[in-house]
């Protein structure tokens, strides 16, 4: 068995692979300046928490088989430079997927929104049918202990981020994995930092495109225009195929499948790009060998992954959702989503900016429109968060400009939040919290309490 160490261990990706290569048997290290829950907590009870948090060059020595660079750190990073200076061999985690996986059938999820609840899904029927496989996957699924596995399984079903892969290699994270069969969800300009363009962005997908390999398989959501001009440069040597949502019902705040088999089928998740989400992830498993009727059967279980249009609380008038929601896709496909499910509620919206791009007012025009199924929204600016990413100031007017809601409210401080949202008047309302960070610690179950909500 090998000794890997990880530069950047905490990260939500590189604990995960740390933790299955430790189930293989393999002898974890690890490092990191900052670890958060759920990593820190994990790690701790696996053995791989590091006794101090920061960077320690004495920790890299030739007995060290492999480095594994997560993103976090920095290309100046002490332990990567000693770990250069020994010429041990480097590489980002998506590589090192790549050669844990070249032997197996990879199936690669991308895009900009919803390529967790895809992976997620095929990933539930997959394990529902016994089937045998590997993973990786952006978010905790019900039934699954890690969002990684390497096994010797014959396949891998890998969510594909198009985020760089190491602070030494500036590829987008998919391009590694070198897919059998793709899918792209759809296109919706993210990452402004290492993708200052729409084109330099959208590059990305085209490059994913065209580097499928002969005989390959590429799916995509054929409603989004973008997308479907990328797909154009599919070579003619791979089958390439669009997709629409689902055909569906919803009854009394469900929503049933009209199954091609004449039969429908209830679900424990909704909102049309979720239904776009299911007809992808019915494609995949259409093409490993899974029957439609099969896939239907095993779908009605699926609750949807951590963070996703997550179930918090409810009252017989009001529901609480959390959502990993943060680029302005995403926030107005899962505010649409919540609307359109319960058309009869009040709801209110809080967005927290959070990200690189959001926090920058050059993107905020992204994010006009996004919010106006919400009746009432937040916008929640973590002066906490400004501080680390180093960003300025961002003013309500200026939130208030690009989002151009009627009832928009902006704040910076967590009790003023919560303050705001217990005063709420909670009959016939459903509330929706939307970000990729954490609202400064919110204590999501106790928010729920507060409310009069019962929580499982």
């Amino acid at each position: 068995m090998s000794k890997i160490h990880f530069i950047a261990i905490g990260g939500a990706a590189m604990h995960n692979l740390a933790l299955a290569l430790l189930s293989q048997g393999h002898q974890i290290t690890g490092s990191d300046d900052e670890i958060y829950e759920p990593s820190k907590s994990l790690l701790e009870k696996h053995g791989l928490l590091p006794a101090e948090f920061g960077w320690f060059p004495e920790k890299i020595n030739p007995d060290i088989d492999t480095i594994v660079l997560g993103m976090h750190a920095r290309a100046d990073n002490p332990e990567l430079l000693k770990a250069q200076e020994l010429g041990l061999k480097i590489e980002s985690y998506p590589s090192f997927i790549y050669e844990q996986s070249k032997n197996k059938q990879r199936i690669v999820i991308a895009g900009s929104h919803g390529k967790t609840s895809i992976t997620s899904m095929i990933l539930h029927v997959l394990k529902t049918l016994g089937r045998k496989f590997d993973y990786l996957v952006g978010a905790r699924i019900e039934g699954f202990d890690l969002m990684a596995s390497i096994t010797d399984a014959p396949i891998m079903i890998i969510e594909g981020d198009e985020y760089l892969a190491s602070p030494i290699d500036r590829r987008a994270k998919f391009l590694l994995y070198q897919p059998h069969i793709a899918l792209i969800s759809g296109i919706a300009w993210d990452h402004i930092n290492v993708y200052p363009t729409f084109e330099s962005y959208t590059q990305a997908f085209e490059n994913l495109v065209k580097e499928m390999p002969k005989a390959g398989h590429l799916f995509f959501d054929k409603t989004d225009k973008t997308l479907e001009a990328i797909a154009e440069a599919c070579p003619e040597h791979c089958h390439s195929e669009g997709y629409k949502a689902h055909d569906s019902v919803i009854r009394n705040g469900q929503t049933f499948l009209k199954g091609n088999d004449g039969k429908e089928y209830g679900l424990q998740v909704f909102g049309e790009h979720t239904l776009k989400n299911l007809q992808g992830a019915l494609y995949i498993c259409t093409q490993l060998g899974v029957s439609e009727t099969e896939f239907y059967t095993a779908i009605q279980s699926f609750k949807g992954a951590a963070k996703r249009l997550e179930w918090v609380g409810e009252s017989e008038t009001q529901l609480l959702y959390k959502d990993f929601a943060h680029a302005p896709s995403k926030v107005k496909a899962t505010t649409q989503a919540l609307k359109a499910q319960f058309p009869q509620r009040k709801l209110v919206a809080a967005l927290e900016l959070h990200t690189f791009s959001s926090l920058n007012p050059a993107f905020l025009p992204e994010y006009k429109g996004t919010l106006a199924d919400a009746d009432v929204a937040v916008i929640y600016l973590s002066e906490h968060a400004r501080a680390i990413k180093r960003m300025d100031k961002i003013e309500a007017e200026t939130v208030q400009t690009y989002f151009n809601h009627p009832n928009l409210m902006v704040l910076r401080e967590q009790a003023e939040l919560k303050e705001y949202l217990l005063k709420q008047n909670q009959e016939n309302q459903n509330l929706l919290m939307m970000s990729s960070g954490t609202f400064d610690g919110l204590d999501f179950p106790g928010l729920a309490t507060e409310l009069g909500l019962r929580i499982q």
